[in-house]
């Protein structure tokens, strides 16, 4: 898919793509050893005895996951996924050893910036789903994203 500049996107319109993650029991230790070393990211007996009842992915993993297949989907806004902040995120289900992670997009809102007059933003929730289509990361985000040339008003 090519590039999308703020006027090719629209309230409703849904982006996704074919790229799939598998989240092996090793990436989890790993990333959760540098960045986020809780017992029930690093430890199956601590795991089992924590409210996640087993090996769980540090959500920070998920994010970083979820930026990925962002990156490899059809959501591809000019100027690159440049973020300006989080409305929501938000982890319902935790991540497991095996799980195989998608993204899904929806544009929510589009607008130009009033300062700013070569760029507007984006308002895009964007879902990280498992194999089963349970969603295991939702966030609400506000993009910056470039006009098209010769657009600006």
């Amino acid at each position: 898919m090519s590039t999308l500049y703020l006027e090719d996107f629209t309230p409703g319109q849904r982006l996704g793509g074919a790229t799939r993650i598998r989240v092996e029991e090793s990436r989890i230790k790993t990333f959760a050893s540098e960045f986020d070393p809780q017992p029930f990211h690093l430890d199956e007996t601590a795991a089992t005895a924590s409210i996640f009842r087993g090996l769980a992915a540090s959500g920070w993993h998920t994010a970083a996951i979820t930026m990925r297949l962002l990156v490899e989907s059809d959501f591809k806004p000019a100027g690159g996924i440049v973020g300006a902040g989080f409305d929501e995120l938000r982890w319902p289900r935790p991540v497991r050893p095996g799980d195989e992670l998608r993204v899904e997009s929806e544009i929510l809102e589009v607008r130009p910036s009033k300062s700013r007059p070569e760029q507007g933003l984006v308002k895009v929730r964007t879902n990280t789903l498992n194999q089963d289509g349970h969603v295991v990361q939702t966030s609400v985000g506000n993009l910056v994203v470039q006009r098209r040339p010769n657009s600006a008003q």
